[in-house]
């Protein structure tokens, strides 16, 4: 216990240093806990425990028509992307609360996860996801 060394914030470039040191291909994966890769809130979602097995993640696309939003998984990300076209027209708005603008937002899934279905409908997209359990792993019933 005696090498236990404790580490606070001033010490923070030593003990990350140590980290890298002693991880391989982990370096995409601190950065974005410590960068906290998400910086808007746009669009609001829902992320759904189903069972233990099965989740849904539900984003709030008022406004939003199918051909205008693309979800697709790539590198164990998972991603959603939404186009919307700024209108020609002027509209003098008193007040906007539907804030129907262009985005992509993205969360990286776990290996053993997959999408399973993905749905839009009444201006809420749910996207269906399943923890692939293998068959050794799974439970089994002997009596």
């Amino acid at each position: 216990m005696a090498n236990l060394m404790k580490y606070n914030a001033a010490d923070l470039d030593k003990f990350m240093d140590r980290i890298t040191r002693n991880t391989i291909g982990m370096d995409d994966y601190i950065d974005r806990i410590l960068r906290g890769q998400e910086t808007s809130n746009y669009p609001p979602y829902n992320l759904i425990q189903v069972s233990d097995t099965e989740s849904q993640l539900e984003l709030a696309l008022a406004g939003f028509k199918p051909e205008e939003v693309n979800v697709y998984t790539e590198e164990g990300k998972l991603f959603v992307e939404g186009k919307r076209e700024e209108s020609t027209k002027e509209t003098t708005f008193v007040h906007r609360g539907v804030a129907a603008r262009s985005f992509t937002r993205a969360w990286t899934l776990a290996e053993d996860t997959e999408v399973g279905s993905v749905q839009l409908e009444n201006g809420l997209l749910t996207i269906s996801m399943k923890r692939i359990v293998p068959e050794h792993h799974q439970r089994k019933d002997w009596f």
